[in-house]
């Protein structure tokens, strides 16, 4: 099935979870997801199934002075 992550194409396995999708593309700590343009808390990532063209977005916070 075909989403989308940061703007990217990505092929994953028909229903996984967020969760899933999250640590197949191999997201690295520290970050906060969103779904289809809504924030996801990370403590319900493994409930989420993903379905066909859903778009993920995952943000980093950025250090700065």
């Amino acid at each position: 099935m075909k989403i989308t992550i940061n703007g990217q194409s990505f092929e994953t396995k028909n229903q996984t979870t967020l969760a899933k999708v999250l640590a197949e593309f191999g997201a690295k700590e520290p970050f906060a997801v969103a779904l289809n343009g809504g924030f996801i808390p990370r403590k319900n990532t493994d409930e989420i199934v993903i379905t066909q063209g859903d778009s993920i977005e995952l943000l980093s916070p950025i250090q700065g002075g």
